[in-house]
């Protein structure tokens, strides 16, 4: 009986064209960056934190269905920006949003400057999208409030303004963003 010999493939091109294969998806791949948000941390303090009357403190809940409540009151994501705005002017003194202290500001001299901090917390199972969304409608609003201090007092708008300027601004307008770690909110 005669043997049959195995006919062999040749394989050496078979390397090449993995790694052009390799080379083209690299190429036209895109690769996401990361994104996140940036935030400074206040750094650690030995004494207790002050007391802060209620009505300074606006209270932001995002719950694990991704339902904004602001005060105990349900409220759409577009409704935020303005109603965060409104919080932090306090236009009319309303006895129901926070209070106002007199501050002497160089070089805009003496202002009342609003007492007022938002309190965002979240449920631990709130997407991070709905976070990322409410954090950024709290942000605007108060990029807006500089913005409009900064047009109306020096024409400009805040990001235009030189550093001490926008030093003032900061401290005429503050919007104080304090979060909370995530915890069970229910539904």
């Amino acid at each position: 009986m005669a043997r049959r010999e195995l006919a062999s493939i040749n394989a050496g091109s078979m390397a090449d064209i993995a790694f052009l294969l390799l080379i083209f998806f690299l190429v036209a791949t895109t690769m996401d960056i990361d994104t996140g948000m940036m935030r400074m941390m206040s750094p650690p303090s030995d004494q207790p934190p002050p007391e802060i009357k209620e009505r300074n403190v606006w209270v932001v809940l995002v719950n694990s269905n991704d339902q904004l409540m602001i005060e105990g009151e349900q409220m759409p994501l577009s409704m935020l920006r303005q109603k965060t705005k409104e919080f932090l002017l306090n236009p009319k003194n309303l006895e129901n949003l926070p209070e106002k202290r007199i501050e002497d500001i160089d070089p805009l001299g003496e202002l009342e400057v609003s007492k007022g901090i938002i309190s965002i917390k979240n449920d631990r199972a709130t997407s991070y999208g709905m976070f990322i969304k409410v954090m950024n409608e709290l942000v605007a609003a108060g990029n807006e409030v500089k913005d409009e201090f900064s047009m109306k007092n020096f024409g400009k708008k805040y990001e235009d303004l030189p550093k001490h300027l926008q030093t003032a601004v900061k401290k005429a307008v503050p919007a104080v963003i304090s979060e909370s770690e995530p915890m069970h909110i229910g539904k």
